[in-house]
């Protein structure tokens, strides 16, 4: 996909399709009035017999307009002025993408309105046209046996630029806001991937491949023999019950300066979790192939910062496991030992996701890093409490955790931060081990938080718990690609700092 800038003459665009915005009850936006003045008033004709009203979400391709160079026009709603803004704006790019995708359209140049630079600056558009065009034309990897559908032909797209300075920040943000597209789709193909194909073992060798591309990457997996040697008792634990070995993969990009404290990411690579003894459901169970969604965007982040050259080191650290009920399985009430020494009863073995993270963790410590933040479809209880709109943060760093919320809000993949009190982390006392794996229901998504605690005294940590936000279920299940924009979003931030 290529991604341009325009500035003047949209008449005289050589692209097969223009794309022009429509506000409710029919109303043209100033770049449409302009094509319609081209066209004739053909634009302000059709739109006079109620053929398009400009609700959000709604497009109308129209073929052949006189005095233009473009062959279509596209009309994009845009929904009522006065409650106009970023959320109707992306809306009305998904939809006009979509339906673009759904032609022989090989190039267009966009001429939304757009809301005021306060709610989305210049780099903003930039970004968010690209990554938008890319998450609207994919496809997700089935395994179907029969034709597999043509790609959309659109190949090129332009974004409208108001001036040589403007031109500069949105050509910045598209060629950001493509890596970070990139990078999402990798996060939805590993996620959408079955259990049986995206195993342990091929996440490290996804791993592996990443470091042969990039020259800034590098990667050392860990298995079950070095992971018995760093004591990693409780993510061996959970693995113990599954014919797939472990791996702790280590993946370091090396764009900042040579000692130079990491940003570490931590991610929970369980591919598929039936909840071991502690079984889970049969509904839905085949969801449980995204509880590495973790891992993935883990994955694909750094995979973006090798991209885009960034200035920065970066760690990511991925506990991979499957967590299966065979007669080697961990139990309830089984203590183990983790790295950090600490003794924990498991209570109940669908709590996994914690206990991978704990090792992961303490892994961390080695690399003395500037921030910690783990990244796990960890609780039904967070989706409970914030639904499927946000992802939750909690941490021992205010600012960090602070730092994650605002990138969410600037790259439109947002979170929202939850109480880590002292309290919550008293409900996992045991009277067996140091402390239990669960804390009872209330405030789950909080104590499964304040159990990776535990774990990360003296670290500036942040936790996410993204079970809510990282895919999607019914008529069209599929992987999100989030958090990875947030977290990109926040690198870059931190680059510039």
């Amino acid at each position: 996909m290529r991604f341009e800038t325009w500035s003047s003459g949209i008449a005289a665009l050589d692209v097969d399709c223009l794309v022009v915005g429509v506000f409710d009850e029919s109303e043209l936006t100033a770049e449409a009035r302009r094509v319609d003045q081209a066209a004739g008033g053909r634009l302000g004709q059709l739109l006079g017999r109620g053929d398009f009203p400009g609700r959000a979400g709604e497009t109308l391709l129209v073929a052949d307009l006189p005095g233009l160079a473009a062959g279509r026009v596209l009309l994009s709603g845009l929904g009522p002025r006065k409650s106009f803004g970023r959320r109707p704006w992306r809306k009305a790019v998904s939809a006009a993408v979509a339906a673009l995708g759904r032609t022989g359209v090989k190039s267009a140049a966009f001429a939304l309105e757009r809301p005021d630079a306060e709610a989305l600056d210049d780099y903003y558009y930039g970004r968010a046209l690209a990554e938008l065009t890319h998450a609207a034309l994919y496809r997700v990897n089935d395994l179907k046996s029969g034709k597999k559908p043509k790609p959309a032909a659109l190949s090129r797209v332009l974004a409208e630029a108001a001036s040589r300075g403007a031109a500069r920040e949105i050509a910045r943000g598209l060629a950001h806001g493509a890596a970070v597209a990139v990078a999402a789709n990798m996060q939805r193909d590993l996620g959408n991937l079955p259990g049986n194909l995206c195993t342990p073992r091929y996440l490290a060798e996804h791993a592996r491949g990443l470091a042969r591309r990039h020259r800034s990457l590098s990667v050392k997996v860990l298995e079950e023999t070095a992971l018995r040697r760093e004591k990693m008792g409780c993510l061996l634990a959970v693995a113990q019950g599954s014919a797939e070995p472990p791996q702790l993969i280590v993946l370091e990009h090396k764009g900042g300066k040579r000692g130079e404290a990491p940003v570490v990411l931590v991610g929970k690579g369980v591919t598929f979790d039936s909840g071991g003894i502690s079984l889970k459901p049969g509904a839905e169970m085949d969801e449980m192939k995204y509880d590495m969604s973790g891992a993935a965007a883990v994955l694909a982040t750094l995979s973006f910062a090798a991209e885009v050259k960034l200035p920065l080191n970066v760690v990511g650290i991925v506990g991979a496991v499957e967590n299966m009920p065979d007669g080697k399985a961990v139990k309830p009430g089984d203590i183990v030992t983790s790295a950090a020494g600490l003794t924990v009863e498991i209570l109940n073995t669908d709590a996994e996701g914690r206990l991978v993270l704990c090792d992961a963790l303490h892994y961390a410590r080695r690399f003395k890093p500037a921030a910690v933040i783990d990244l796990a479809t960890l609780t039904g209880a967070c989706v409970i409490a914030l639904g499927h709109h946000h992802s939750g943060v909690l941490g021992n760093d205010e600012a960090l955790v602070h730092e994650l919320v605002e990138a969410g809000v600037r790259a439109d993949d947002r979170a929202w931060p939850l109480p880590l009190t002292e309290e919550y982390g008293e409900q996992l006392k045991s009277n067996f081990a140091d402390f239990a794996n669960i804390g009872g229901r209330d405030g789950g998504a909080i104590t499964a938080a304040a159990f990776l605690g535990k774990f990360t005294q003296g670290l500036h940590w942040a936790h996410m718990d993204i079970a809510g936000t990282a895919w999607q279920s019914g008529a069209h299940k599929g992987g999100t690609g989030r958090p990875t924009p947030l977290l990109a979003d926040f690198l870059l931030r931190r680059a510039e700092a």
